[in-house]
């Protein structure tokens, strides 16, 4: 079966496996080489089975394990142009490595990676949907502040998903963080809060979700249990039913969530 394997996700670094035990693609690079290997080698995959690494955006929560990664086993990345820029800018690609330009499909192994635009305050941000060998779609959608008709539209469809839950804004507003960032994760190019992330798993589980990861909670300013709560409340007032319509997961932040579909 094919999976979603979140490695890692939230402040502290992001990274996700999809594929199988033969070949798969990373989204997003954001702990160390070290810590990617063990977490694949964890559930019987290999760091050589990776064909390619797909970077959604510069953020060093997403990129700090890229550069020695891609080296190390030759993996080829893909990012949006202003992103592959910075990378660039910021050493986070060595020189020997491939680095390409993904605008639109590109296809790798069985399957093919669609990029589609993310709100989010860096340029070029970037989520993914990834198609596999069956027809089926799966997508990795996180770090921005607001879903746009775009985004809505890049993922419908999805069989899995994981989909920013970032924070409760209760807890976020009330918290210590100062006001200029508590303004910046609320804005429409920050972090989707729960009830934002809740507000759409409707029209998804209807347009055939049937596993949905929560995931990039924060950590000073969400918990998984209100996360998962916001989520499966806004499922019930649409008259669906936690395992029986959907599965419902909350991705770590470290330690991996391994989902099969």
């Amino acid at each position: 079966m094919s999976r979603i394997y979140t490695i890692a996700s939230g402040s502290s670094g992001n990274c996700t496996y999809i594929g199988h035990e033969r070949q798969g693609i990373l989204i997003d690079a954001g702990i160390s080489a070290k810590a990617i290997a063990e977490g694949l080698e964890k559930t019987g995959v290999l760091p050589s089975t990776v064909s390619a690494i797909f970077i959604t955006h510069e953020h060093i929560d997403h990129v700090s394990g890229l550069r020695v990664f891609s080296k190390k086993y030759k993996i080829p990345v893909f990012a949006s142009a202003e992103t592959a820029s910075a990378l660039i800018t910021a050493g986070y690609v060595e020189s020997g490595v491939s680095l390409n330009i993904i605008d639109g499909k590109v296809c790798t192994g069985d399957m093919q990676v669609e990029r589609f635009s993310t709100s989010h305050d860096c340029a070029g941000s970037s989520g993914y949907t990834v198609t596999l060998g069956d027809g089926r779609k799966c997508a990795v959608c996180t770090d921005l502040g607001i879903v746009t008709d775009s985004v809505r539209a890049a993922i419908t469809g999805c069989t899995a998903l994981v989909l920013e839950s970032n924070h409760d804004v209760t807890l976020l507003q009330r918290g210590s963080y100062p006001e200029s960032l508590k303004r910046r994760i609320m804005s429409n190019s920050g972090h989707l809060s729960n009830t934002a992330c809740s507000s759409e798993l409707g029209m998804l589980v209807k347009s055939g979700a049937t596993r949905i990861i929560l995931g990039h909670l924060s950590r000073e300013n969400n918990r998984p249990e209100i996360a998962r709560s916001a989520a499966a409340a806004a499922l019930m007032d649409h008259d669906m039913t936690e395992n029986e319509d959907y599965l419902l997961y909350v991705a770590p932040p470290k330690n991996g969530k391994v989902v099969l579909f």
